[in-house]
């Protein structure tokens, strides 16, 4: 996904919340009639089956929309600034949060989603701001790690490394062993899934990359975050990484995995074991297992990218808007949204019951690792988070092709934060 830096026009006057909606869905006769515009990207648009049971359950009329995820901000931005509504429901990323409730664009919807509800979404605290809740995570994404463990047991490797020092040994074993020439895959070109990956290798070395006030605590070669990096162009110059990884993504490293090129994805997609076991999308089916993400001293910790639901404040339906995310959250239809579109429940107990109906790719490591998740900014996603994943990005890239030492390039991703917060 590219993370562009936009200037946001503050909008005050446009949040006001949600006050007594939160009763029961078909209780609300009140909405039949009304029609409601959605506008979400492909992974979101759901098929005609369950947009036609969404009317005939509740009687609201529903325009579904589909746009790329950079078109959907954008048009969200172009929109709000213009003060009008670019739809009665929209897509909310994890890291537009920090923007959008600055500008109060979206509607808190507290008094709208139960406490039950919420409680059962770990996700949803990374859809908060200034005590807010801006939006309902519908797809389920947090970072877990991914091995083929055929590769695994042709090098004698029985367990899953449980600490990236454990994990190091494991991929050099590989290589030493002629298993496969590069056995890690992780991206490294001038894009966001290289920022989020140094984020959750931070994590794993037992840190965070701010502190109070937004302070950058990556700068200290002791610090987690300088060592995660460290440890990436270490793996690429010892041949861990391969080195094409500095011109590909997060979605094309996968590939390395599917056709048996790597054996660990050391930032895996929570929805990922299913489509690296489909026989119709990779060469390696039968062979790939999961395995919580490994940590300092073995303890594990991860944090969510997931997708939402929110509903702009300026939504002419806002009362139909949330009858449409509170249908959505109902298990059979984050079930059946999975079953179509491979959308991951963001329910825990939904994700409970599909294990144990023996339905979820992973499930017993995927249920170990959801405690784990946590915010990547426990603050809250500020609002210049573009110019930081910016920097950050490039910065790697620049390390990763050796224009940069490891040193300049957290140096420059710190001074870009902070320049950042200043604007």
């Amino acid at each position: 996904m590219r993370r562009t830096l936009l200037t946001f026009t503050l909008l005050a006057g446009l949040a006001g919340g949600l006050t007594g909606l939160a009763g029961p869905l078909h209780a609300q006769t009140s909405l039949a009639g009304q029609k409601i515009t959605v506008l979400l990207p492909p992974w979101g648009t759901l098929p005609k089956d369950m947009t036609d049971r969404f009317q005939k359950e509740t009687g609201i009329k529903l325009d579904l929309q589909t746009l790329g995820w950079d078109d959907i901000r954008t048009k969200v931005v172009t929109s709000m600034v213009a003060g009008t509504a670019p739809a009665d429901v929209t897509e909310v990323d994890w890291s537009w949060v920090g923007q959008f409730g600055q500008a109060n664009w979206y509607t808190p919807l507290n008094d709208s989603i139960d406490a039950a509800t919420v409680a059962d979404i770990p996700t949803t605290k990374s859809f908060r701001f200034a005590g807010n809740l801006l939006a309902v995570p519908y797809n389920n994404d947090f970072r877990i790690l991914i091995y083929n463990k055929k590769l695994f047991e042709a090098a004698g490797i029985t367990e899953p490394p449980k600490t990236i020092e454990e994990l190091t040994a494991d991929a050099r074993l590989l290589k030493q062993k002629g298993i496969v020439t590069y056995p890690i895959a992780l991206p490294l070109s001038a894009t966001e899934g290289v920022s989020t990956a140094w984020y959750l290798l931070t994590k794993a070395f037992g840190g965070e990359l701010f502190g109070p006030n937004y302070t950058p605590l990556f700068t200290d070669p002791n610090s987690a975050g300088y060592k995660a990096l460290a440890w990436e162009i270490d793996a690429l110059k010892t041949g861990l990484i391969d080195p094409a990884s500095t011109g590909l993504t997060d979605v094309q490293i996968q590939d390395e995995v599917k056709n048996g090129r790597a054996a660990i994805d050391v930032a895996g997609w929570a929805g990922n074991p299913s489509t690296y076991n489909d026989p119709k999308q990779s060469k390696v089916a039968g062979q790939i297992v999961a395995a919580v993400m490994p940590g300092e001293g073995g303890k594990s910790r991860t944090f969510g990218l997931p997708d939402a639901l929110g509903i702009p404040a300026n939504s002419q339906h806002k009362e139909a808007a949330v009858a449409f995310i509170k249908w959505w959250m109902e298990p059979a239809n984050q079930i059946e949204a999975d079953a179509t579109l491979g959308d991951l429940p963001t329910r825990t107990t939904v994700l409970e019951t599909l294990n144990k109906e023996g339905k979820l790719a992973a499930g017993d490591v995927l249920l170990a690792q959801i405690p784990t998740i946590g915010p990547l900014f426990p603050l809250g996603t500020p609002p210049w988070y573009p110019q930081f994943s910016s920097a950050v990005s490039s910065s790697i890239n620049a390390a990763a092709k050796g224009s940069m030492t490891v040193d300049q390039a957290v140096q420059h991703i710190a001074a870009q934060a902070k320049q950042a917060m200043k604007q």
